[in-house]
């Protein structure tokens, strides 16, 4: 059995063997920020090289996402910037100048090769797990692409252009009434705060470094607003935390949440830049600690979308989420690394489990303590489990049932089919779906909150297009070198999933906070 949380915890049920749904492609190791920047996609691959080779893909289903198409990323993003997205290459950027400070592309965000492409695998992977969650036909699903939770409706921001995160979201409250965010990633989980900032539909909790410290948010007070009062939650950590401080607030804070909110289904967002020794972080937390919030978030039972996030030490994020597919699964894995694709980058122990530095923890127990209670007043004040009007439940993003119909028919021989067709989609016309008008105005950022109304887009504390890549950051060769065997096609063999998949379909542009309001059970 992998890490378990002592008892004293409370507040769970028992263990049971899960069915975990795995999404990977193998190109999404193939795309390069440029160099000297520490946003690595190479750092999947070397996850699943991991997987692979513990041989974990036996004990569970492994997918090749689609692609989102544009329609499906105008759920959440306006049509204008993803437009922009799709056309803006490496090679035409003067003709885009205007657009790259409107929608903050550059330094932190620049325009690569395949930029649209990665977006597409990366959310594509997010929504065909909430899509499976929502046909119950897993408990688990994980997508260690996704889980990009700064970006904003029109706005790149903090290495991430589409957010994956609120589509899932999206996605799962066409069957959920409630959905609960939760975020472990160093930097605060803004993208998704600001998108449901207005709903008590999306509970969002974020446990995070803050202070002079990228993007600048996720201050304890920020609660929420309007009907989305009391529905985020903001833990502000100092420097050094370490596992046993993380543990100390994460497990009773969740326990309380689960209590008081209810979900139908839990996003965890599982950014390893938490760990010691990132970077770019400033936690202390080994991959143990870390994973111990996967364990204790799948006891609660409730469908459970594992994603992906920050993370800049890429063979520590590799250890990292093959260690959490692990414990999903529930099994045990020796620390032994396997031989794998990658074996020399873990030098020089080749060990899975690394040991927290000596850095200081300036998280006193009282400064935690005290957090911790005025967070636990916040939650007294929320209602009980917010009920929704019943409406129709609209389209899935993919139609299951057809797909397998057409690739069974067109199938060859020679290869197999997954049961039921993993995550094929057809296309259909925008009119399918079911998502009202209204909600905060799109585009409006920086919106005064006094009256309880916020758009889209609202930074609560008023901080603005702050830069996640530090200022002077240098690269090391070994990084660099990394980095760049993926645009090189390195690794390209360490696949298996066992499916081709076709892209799909569409929609309108809305608020997420308007559109959670109109997507029900």
């Amino acid at each position: 059995m992998a890490t378990q949380l002592p008892s004293s915890t409370g507040g769970v049920r028992g263990d049971y063997e899960k069915r975990v749904s795995y999404y990977y492609d193998s190109d999404v190791g193939n795309f390069y920020y440029g160099q000297g920047h520490p946003m690595k996609p190479h750092r999947i691959r070397m996850a699943h090289n991991l997987v692979l080779n513990y041989g974990l893909y036996r004990k569970m289903e492994v997918y090749r996402p689609h692609k989102a198409t544009f329609e499906e990323m105008s759920k959440f993003h306006s049509d204008e910037y993803v437009r922009f997205l799709k056309a803006v290459k490496p090679d035409n950027l003067a003709n885009y100048n205007r657009f790259m400070q409107q929608f903050n592309v550059g330094e932190d965000c620049p325009v690569f090769d395949g930029l649209y492409e990665f977006c597409q695998l990366s959310a594509g992977g997010s929504v065909a797990g909430a899509i499976k969650l929502n046909k119950r036909q897993t408990e688990i699903a994980i997508n260690w692409a996704g889980g990009l939770h700064h970006a904003k409706k029109a706005e790149a921001s903090g290495f991430c252009y589409v957010n994956d995160i609120v589509l899932a979201i999206l996605e799962l409250l066409k069957y959920h009434q409630r959905v609960l965010y939760v975020d472990i990633d160093v930097h605060h989980g803004d993208g998704v705060e600001e998108a449901f900032f207005t709903t008590d539909r999306v509970l969002t909790v974020s446990y995070h470094k803050y202070g002079e410290y990228f993007p600048g948010t996720g201050d304890l007070n920020d609660i929420g607003a309007g009907k989305g009062k009391h529905y985020a939650v903001n833990f502000p950590l100092r420097d050094g935390v370490d596992d046993a401080s993380y543990e100390q607030i994460f497990a009773p804070v969740m326990t309380k949440v689960m209590e008081f909110y209810d979900p139908g289904a839990v996003v965890l967002q599982c950014g390893a830049d938490s760990l010691t020794g990132d970077r770019l972080g400033c936690f202390n937390l080994t991959v143990k600690g870390h994973a111990r919030c996967v364990e204790f978030m799948k006891k609660f039972n409730k469908p459970l979308l594992l994603l992906g996030g920050g993370g800049y030490t890429i063979k520590n994020v590799a250890r990292c989420w093959t260690y959490e597919t692990a414990v999903a699964l529930g099994v045990e894995v020796p620390n032994e690394l396997p031989y794998n694709d990658y074996f020399e980058y873990f030098a020089p122990d080749f060990k899975l489990h690394i040991a927290p530095s000596n850095m200081s923890n300036l998280n006193s127990n009282d400064y935690l303590n005290d957090v911790k209670e005025r967070l636990f007043e916040n939650l007294r004040h929320m209602p009980f489990a917010p009920s929704v009007q019943q409406h129709d439940v609209p389209r899935d993003a993919m139609d299951l049932e057809e797909m397998e119909r057409v690739a069974v028919e067109s199938a060859s021989a020679d290869v197999r089919i997954p049961q039921p067709v993993k995550d094929q989609i057809r296309e259909r016309e925008a009119d399918d779906l079911d998502v009202a008008e209204g909600g905060a105005p799109s585009g409006n950022r920086n919106v005064d909150v006094s009256n309880g109304t916020p758009g889209n887009g609202q930074q609560s504390n008023g901080v603005s297009r702050k830069r996640l890549l530090p200022e002077g950051f240098t690269e090391s060769a070994e990084e660099e070198l990394q980095g760049r065997s993926a645009a090189n096609g390195a690794g390209a063999s360490a696949v298996a999933e066992p499916m081709d998949v076709t892209p799909s379909a569409g929609e309108v542009s809305k608020t997420a906070a308007a559109a959670a309001e109109n997507k029900v059970v």
